[in-house]
């Protein structure tokens, strides 16, 4: 008998918002991971910025996101979060704990000396932890860490950086199977996993190891438990296929969508977008999620094509209605 797989929804700039989070947490997925929030952005009260705080009805237990490299600055913003004491403060539920990335790739991040950055400034990344640590175990809730498997092939730590992560306050780790420089491609290695778990298992805390990077089927979600995980984490996949947590949650007796199901959701998934952001934005956000939801499916390419013109959400639906028609 195939047992149930503890999952996530992992979190992924301009896309896990209240809308696909939800969707998440309503399809199986155990705990979802809010966007990326800026700890300089938090302490200045940036109100654009709390708006990626939110938590909405009815949510799976939210993690709430931050990153940055100054220890006073992600504590106090931490603190922020964790209290909801900043300006637009929206939560339906108390916020379930505190991660801090130390795994995002993308330029503008690292040359902040931010995300997969620290990874290159351990002693650094050790003193964020340490006084986003402080600041959760005041709340009761625990501190997450993301990492990569290194900054490059030449420079792969991940072991011993997690280790140093874990002895410095934090009691979750999520490893991203790929180094900063491969981005997002090649494909993940889970080997890099296994390294982690290895390096936790000397340690005396008890730590969870969490896997994350190329998860696209439960089989993928087992190379990762095989590998001494205890967890997953779904990135992009659930972009178009938020099944996969229900296949996770209960694999014994997962039937996969059909056409009419994965198109019901799409809709579903715009028109919550559009409440969540209005009209014009709302629908220009909706283009690429709803590519996924189609991709592969007959006539796509031009559906897609269609969308990327639509400019109002009744105009966004019907076209989407029309897909496999074609």
């Amino acid at each position: 008998m195939k047992k149930k797989i503890t999952s996530s929804l992992a979190p992924m700039a301009g896309y896990t918002d209240f809308p696909l989070r939800k969707i998440a947490a309503d399809f199986g997925a155990d705990y979802v991971v809010s966007e990326m929030i800026s700890s300089v952005a938090m302490c200045m009260g940036d109100r654009k910025t709390a708006v990626l705080a939110k938590i909405g009805e009815g949510e799976a237990p939210v993690i709430l996101q931050l990153f940055g490299h100054d220890p006073a600055m992600m504590a106090e913003a931490a603190r922020k979060l964790l209290s909801g004491d900043y300006p637009g403060c929206s939560y339906a539920a108390p916020p379930a704990g505190i991660d801090i990335n130390m795994g995002c790739p993308v330029k503008k991040i690292v040359t902040s000396g931010d995300g997969s950055s620290l990874m290159r400034t351990p002693d650094t990344a050790c003193a964020v932890t340490s006084a986003a640590a402080e600041v959760c175990a005041k709340f009761g809730v625990p501190l997450s860490v993301k990492i990569r498997a290194g900054w490059d092939s030449g420079h792969i730590n991940c072991a011993e950086f997690a280790a140093a992560m874990v002895r410095a306050g934090a009691s979750k780790i999520t490893i991203h199977c790929r180094t900063r420089e491969q981005m997002y491609m090649p494909s993940a290695d889970p080997s890099h996993a296994a390294s982690v778990a290895e390096a936790l298992r000397g340690l005396e805390k008890s730590v969870i190891l969490v896997g994350n990077g190329d998860i696209e089927t439960l089989n993928d979600a087992e190379r990762y438990l095989a590998c001494g995980c205890t967890e997953v984490a779904v990135g992009r996949a659930a972009l178009g296929n938020p099944w996969i947590f229900r296949e996770l949650s209960d694999p014994e007796h997962f039937v996969p969508p059909t056409v009419d199901e994965i198109k019901a959701l799409a809709i579903s998934l715009v028109e919550a977008v559009v409440r969540e952001h209005g009209e014009p934005v709302g629908v220009r956000e909706s283009r690429s999620r709803a590519a996924y939801f189609i991709k592969g499916m007959r006539g796509a390419a031009r559906v897609r094509e269609r969308l990327n013109h639509a400019e109002t959400l009744s105009e966004f639906v019907n076209i989407l209605e029309t897909i496999g028609e074609e």
